[in-house]
């Protein structure tokens, strides 16, 4: 009976564990801002229902709220630490805007939502003119983001490249993917073991309208996104 027993708690841990595996794709219906809260919640119910599947009592169904809270706030959790210390490495904070890249005038933007954590590089900091060549100053932040990124050998990063429309489709389309291609690059040789995925947009995807200057400078921008599973990754062209 005693060894019964134990295999019924062994088997719920098991069973709440696995179910963290899917619990990122249910977190993304969540409110963004308040990963920590959403993930917490998610993991108090689906461990109260495992808790009560397998205990058949009240005391089961507490138990398993426990032990699933505990696992959902630590998922959102590491997503709200890693953005907080990619920002103090950055000298910059979390911008938590709705709005923050078509407002704001940093070189440095970093914002997160319940799906992925990402780094918005303003071009004007990040290359010459025309040019896919990192700047000294852009190698010296990627290398503060890399420093970060050892911390989290399970993150999935992407690297999506953008440019104002001034010349034709076809040319800002290959300058937009050989600077993704630059930073993925340099993040590797940096040491970072993550999937990395590069991808170029030429000006399909502006942020505000290119009828100006200071609208073309915030479109020209690399943007690193980082993602807590595969299936959150998206086609930033869209």
């Amino acid at each position: 009976m005693k060894l019964k027993i134990i295999s019924k708690k062994t088997t719920s841990l098991l069973l709440i564990t696995a179910l963290f595996s899917g619990c990122a794709g249910v977190q993304q219906q969540t409110v963004a801002g308040n990963k920590t809260a959403s993930g917490a919640a998610i993991g108090a119910a689906a461990g109260a229902v495992l808790g009560n599947i397998i205990g058949k009592d009240t005391k089961g169904t507490l138990i398993g709220a426990t032990a699933g809270a505990v696992l959902g706030g630590a998922v959102g959790y590491n997503m709200d630490k890693q953005a907080a210390e990619i920002a103090k490495s950055l000298e910059t904070q979390v911008n938590h805007s709705p709005n923050a890249e078509a407002t704001s005038d940093e070189d440095i933007i970093v914002t997160k939502n319940d799906r992925f954590v990402k780094i918005t590089f303003r071009d004007k900091m990040m290359f010459p003119t025309n040019s896919a060549i990192l700047t000294s100053t852009a190698r010296y932040k990627i290398d503060k983001l890399i420093g970060v990124l050892q911390n989290y050998p399970q993150t999935i990063i992407q690297v999506v490249g953008h440019t104002d429309n001034r010349g034709g489709h076809g040319y800002n389309l290959t300058l937009s993917e050989q600077r993704a291609r630059g930073v993925a690059n340099l993040i590797t040789v940096g040491g970072i073991r993550n999937p990395i995925y590069e991808k170029g947009c030429s000006f399909d995807k502006p942020i505000v309208p290119n009828t100006s200057t200071r609208n073309m400078d915030l479109n020209r921008r690399v943007e690193v996104f980082l993602y807590p599973n595969q299936e959150f990754v998206m086609n930033q062209c869209i």
